[in-house]
């Protein structure tokens, strides 16, 4: 099995465990934390979550670059690059630090409806998450090069130890007393351990050099100008979720941001899913660049990735309309009911350009990212802009129908530039994608819903009627709704007992 399909099976693998441990974690530190503290910590998560894209997009410029000079066999150019890349990671990690300090003495100003306490604790973990986030954007650079390096098994096998071990003991900690400043601390010693082991796995054993032969003015634009890009839609994806979670907590306080984190986090969940096939490929699209693929070439890769991606989220989207409110009951309570109308408004809304994902890949390839970005921003902007004015009178229903409102409109201008620009077919990609997958999901659909009536409504028959849904879900959708191609690679990662004939 390639390093490709490795990669993507243990990113489904980090995924379904992550998820899982979120699943479980998120009711056990309400329970632990409350919903004030817990709101507060998901408040102070969203800031940082703005200061993170000050990465600048350096990450993907990394995986681009390096595949670039790879493909091109310049070790020197790569070289060069890498310390280039580095001496600007230092100065973001500097700026980081600057704006931190700046923040830290005026969050009394911005979170107003918290409480002296509140304010307190706020200020302690946003000063701790500065310095994380000081260490570990730079940090993030091995995993990137390892990435370039098309090798995607050791960073993902890492990370599902780190995932495991921080979540063993993150329970310990709140088992016995611990706070939200317990967990920012332990984030930050988990995610120093990870850059440690990336780094020693990217110069012991892919044999990196990092070594600035010149520092070259050309090069450094040349980074920035594919890079700026890529921060800009970094920050509309922090601004599209996270601000959100802002405006609740500067209206209506930290109960309501802890409803509304929920449905977010619950919706971002899903994306990750489709992630986990279409996050392997940029060195792939580049690598087709650089040899002048045909658009058929790029048409062609896109349907593959996309219909797996799209099998893979219809399965998620149908468990959740069927079954999500009986979930999130069980799970949280019903005090946030009304988080899986926001999950599942944003999971519709994020079906489309999850399936598209590729053609992202292809933007960042060309360097033509700048018009999804300009596009992005200012029609998610206005939708924010118009999600805030609604949420005065409709609550978080209200803000999260205006922020993907922008979102949406934004897919359907791109899907225009995909084909007048990238020259890709997307008649016949949504043709493809279609064939097939979408009256077998139909069916899946009602014969789900007949399992609603299986009486009782406790976690077991919960986990009963999510069971047989999934074995309904996967015996017909290989039967009926895969093509010969799909059923071919499916049958390649199973092992032999369970291979069909």
């Amino acid at each position: 099995m390639s390093q490709l399909k490795k990669g993507a099976l243990l990113s489904y693998v980090t995924i379904l465990l992550t998820n899982g441990i979120g699943l479980v974690l998120t009711p056990f530190m309400i329970h632990k934390l409350g919903d004030s503290e817990y709101g507060l910590y998901t408040l102070i998560g969203s800031l940082i979550g703005y200061i993170s894209v000050l990465d600048f997009g350096l990450n993907n410029a990394i995986i681009r670059f390096v595949s670039r000079f790879r493909a091109l066999e310049d070790k020197k150019g790569e070289e060069n690059f890498l310390a280039t890349t580095m001496i600007i990671y230092a100065f973001i990690a500097s700026l980081i630090i600057i704006i931190g300090i700046a923040l830290y003495f005026n969050i009394e100003s911005v979170f107003e409806k918290l409480s002296p306490t509140e304010i307190g604790k706020a200020k302690v973990m946003f000063a701790i998450l500065i310095f994380n986030l000081a260490i570990t954007l730079p940090g993030g650079a091995f995993a990137a090069i390892s990435s370039a390096y098309e090798q995607f098994v050791f960073p993902r096998m890492l990370n599902i130890v780190k995932y495991i071990v921080r979540s063993l003991l993150l329970v310990s900690i709140l088992i016995y007393g611990g706070d939200s400043i317990s967990i920012v601390i332990l984030d930050t010693i988990v995610n120093l351990l990870v850059i440690a082991i990336n780094a020693y796995f990217v110069f012991k054993k892919l044999n990196v050099t990092i070594k600035l032969h010149k520092l070259e003015s050309i090069l450094i634009k040349e980074i920035f100008k594919y890079s700026f890009w890529i921060f800009l839609f970094a920050m509309v994806g922090q601004f599209q979720w996270q601000s959100g979670q802002v405006i609740l907590g500067m209206i209506s306080g930290t109960t309501a941001v802890a409803i509304y984190g929920v449905g977010i986090m619950l919706g971002t969940y899903y994306g990750a899913f489709s992630t986990a096939i279409s996050g392997v490929f940029l060195p792939r699209a580049t690598k087709m660049t650089v040899q002048n693929a045909t658009n058929d070439e790029m048409t062609d890769m896109m349907i593959r990735i996309g219909r797996f991606s799209f099998i893979t989220l219809l399965l998620i989207l149908g468990g959740f309309i069927l079954y999500g409110q009986q979930f999130i009951l069980l799970w949280v309570g019903k005090t946030y009911q009304n988080s899986w109308i926001i999950a599942l408004i944003i999971m519709v809304s994020y079906t489309l350009p999850l399936v598209q994902s590729f053609a992202n890949s292809i933007l960042e390839s060309k360097n033509l990212f700048s018009f999804k970005a300009k596009t992005y921003i200012t029609l998610i902007v206005l939708g924010t802009i118009l999600g805030f004015f609604l949420s005065k009178k409709f609550g978080s229903l209200g803000l999260i129908t205006g922020t993907t409102s922008g979102w949406i409109l934004s897919q359907i201008i791109m899907n225009f530039y995909y084909k007048n620009v990238l020259q890709l077919n997307v008649f016949r990609f949504f043709k493809e994608l279609a064939n097939k997958l979408v009256p077998t999901f139909l069916l899946i659909l009602i014969l789900g819903w007949l399992l609603n009536f299986l009486p009782g409504n406790n976690w077991f028959n919960l986990v009963v009627k999510i069971s047989i849904f999934v074995s309904i879900f996967s015996l017909l959708m290989f039967r009926f709704g895969m093509n010969q191609e799909e059923r071919q690679t499916i049958n390649s990662m199973l092992p032999k007992f369970l291979k069909s004939k």
